[in-house]
């Protein structure tokens, strides 16, 4: 039996996008740039429209269009020098544009990133920069139904709400104890603190690389739910050790910790490497000047910034990437902290 053609201007967008499986912003786009479209969501968003009789309402597309020349970022904290990169990158990448920068600290919250998200789309800004890819499902249908460009930092994923640049945080830990592995370590400890859902990814990522050594230990992971700092690496590592002594490397999920970690080997007069091989994440300049140097997991923060703020520049001249989700990858940073065992 065939749809039943309803009344045309009563089909809100966000049922011709459902209908046409895209989301609400695509369908969005294609009545205000279909060329930024792919030739079949171009397709499926017309025959969906056409079905359900769908009109575009030019006085509401021009009252929403009516948009501020800021852009809102949404960040995790203010003093994670991490979050300081991305944000470096952002403001370079803005300098000289006739964009301003409004910022927000979600600290670490969904719901608190929920109602910031509310807040900044009610003033309607010309884009959004947001970090991770975890929101709630109600900030998602929110995100997707506005008409301006949105960017997701910090981490990759099979559905982004319309842009996303990052790295994979499983595969960056993974790679992580694999160098570990490489260089002769076994017994290779896990310090976790936080445990948001990208040091999540790379405990997954840690606990991969171990099963797939036949070398994973549940007893080598110690974590906690409370915020980072290097006084809390050593703290961490001093429970590990006290967990699992013989173990001879350990991985931690930031640098802070990792500091920490190598604070409380000197403590215990124990050598690093040779006792203890230690590797970080993140890689923060004072890696390169601890003694020993201490090995690392490089992102590539200002990068992640500057790009995502020039993406949101091009979208709003309509010009959108070929591929809406850009991963920029990682290296691993070798230093005296993980030198091969003799």
């Amino acid at each position: 039996m065939p749809r039943k053609r309803i009344t045309p201007g009563k089909i809100r967008l966000t049922e011709v996008a459902k209908l046409a499986g895209v989301s609400p912003i695509t369908a969005s786009r294609f009545f205000r740039n279909p060329e930024a479209l792919s030739v079949g969501k171009r397709a499926r968003v017309e025959s969906a429209a056409k079905e359900l009789g769908y009109v575009p309402n030019l006085a509401a597309r021009a009252l929403a269009s009516q948009r501020t020349e800021v852009i809102g970022v949404l960040i995790p904290s203010l003093t994670n020098n991490v979050f300081a990169d991305v944000l470096r990158g952002i403001y370079d990448a803005l300098d000289g544009s006739r964009y301003s920068i409004q910022l927000a600290n979600t600290r670490y919250s969904i719901l608190q990133e929920e109602r910031l998200l509310r807040l900044f789309l009610a003033q309607k800004p010309a884009g959004l920069i947001v970090t991770g890819i975890n929101q709630t499902a109600e900030s998602r249908v929110i995100m997707e139904s506005v008409d301006c460009p949105i960017v997701q930092i910090m981490e990759t994923g099979p559905a982004p709400i319309d842009m996303m640049i990052g790295f994979s945080h499983f595969d960056a830990a993974k790679a992580a104890i694999s160098h570990l592995l490489e260089r002769g370590y076994r017994r290779i400890g896990f310090l976790g603190a936080r445990m948001d859902p990208r040091v999540q990814r790379r405990l997954d990522g840690y606990r991969s690389a171990m099963s797939e050594a036949e070398l994973f230990d549940p007893q080598l992971i110690v974590t906690t739910a409370v915020p980072t700092s290097v006084t809390l690496g050593g703290t961490l590592f001093a429970d590990l050790l006290a967990k699992a002594p013989e173990i001879d490397a350990v991985f931690c999920v930031n640098d802070d910790l990792a500091l920490g970690a190598l604070f409380e080997c000197k403590r215990r007069h124990m050598a690093v490497p040779d006792q203890m091989a230690i590797v970080g994440f993140n890689d923060l300049e004072f890696m390169a000047s601890s003694v020993p140097t201490l090995s690392s997991v490089r992102t590539n923060r200002y990068e992640m910034g500057r790009n995502a703020a020039t993406m949101v520049l091009e979208a709003l001249e309509g010009r959108r990437p070929a591929e809406p989700v850009v991963d920029l990858g990682f290296s691993i940073i070798e230093r005296q902290s993980s030198a091969r065992r003799s």
